[in-house]
């Protein structure tokens, strides 16, 4: 058979996080909200994550070797060598990895890649996740193309304090600024007020994303898909603006839809929309 006789391939959607044993966050939600979304998810694990239940389901972290992640970027990018242009980078988990993934990245040209900056982990002593935060901003923020911070994340790479929309928006800004990315900053539920607000800013747009909360408490794996659906809807074709748009409705609907458990937190169910 030639080419010609296959359908219209998906794009390639490459996540390099995270294994969350529960399913409700990293590389699972990341591979659940590609394949809702219409693209052909892989995935490079950078640590293994679960939580423990006996110990007030604090994180429990293991590393995968910086020569295993290495391996596994190696076989991803020459397998789809011309067809992968998209990646959205999630939990790193240490400086090893940090560099490991740089470098990789630095292998090839990208179209797109997504960052959800995850700047602290549970369970991890001061420290090492101090250097971990460091690492991050100096290797992969600068490869960033899309940047997707947290109330936490916004107000570590801004450095500024952020209890309002407007703080959210000029924090946005600054990120913006220090690093020529796009930025959608999220307030979630962090925020006071009626409406989960997001700040999208690209340099010359400034949008505001706004649905009504459900709840006042974070609900796992939001993050993740959220950047997850950006870095789908731009493999797509998307706009920036359009990506945001689009996972924000996506994870509005997958958080209404949301999946409880015997965990003291309810997460995303990433069929939500349907």
């Amino acid at each position: 058979m030639t080419s010609t006789d296959y359908a219209t391939a998906p794009a390639i959607t490459l996540t390099i996080a995270g294994s969350e044993a529960t399913g409700g966050a990293g590389a699972q939600a990341d591979l659940k909200t590609f394949q809702e979304l219409g693209v052909y998810g892989i995935t490079a694990l950078t640590c293994i994550v679960s939580f423990d239940p006996q110990d007030n389901w604090n994180h429990r972290f293991v590393p995968v070797e910086a020569q295993v992640i290495a391996d596994q970027l190696e076989a991803i990018q020459t397998c789809y060598a011309g067809s992968l242009d998209t990646v959205k980078l999630g939990m790193m988990g240490s400086p090893a990895t940090i560099d490991t993934v740089a470098a990789a990245l630095q292998a090839q040209q990208w179209k797109h890649v997504v960052l959800d900056p995850v700047l602290i982990c549970k369970g991890q002593e001061p420290g090492h996740a101090l250097d971990t935060d460091q690492a991050l901003k100096a290797a992969l923020l600068p490869l960033a193309t899309f940047v997707t911070p947290n109330h936490f994340e916004a107000e570590s790479l801004s450095g500024m304090s952020i209890t309002s929309i407007e703080d959210l928006t000029e924090a946005a800004r600054l990120i913006h600024a220090a690093s020529g990315a796009v930025v959608l900053a999220k307030g979630g539920v962090r925020i006071e007020g009626p409406e989960a607000v997001d700040v999208f800013y690209d340099g010359q747009t400034t949008e505001l994303l706004s649905a009504p909360k459900v709840g006042e408490v974070a609900v796992s794996g939001a993050g993740c898909s959220l950047a997850a659906a950006v870095a789908a809807e731009l493999a797509k074709g998307a706009t920036p603006l359009e990506a945001a748009r689009a996972a924000k409705d996506f994870v509005t609907a997958g958080i209404r839809n949301r999946v409880a458990s015997a965990a003291p937190f309810d997460a995303v169910w990433q069929g939500g929309p349907r």
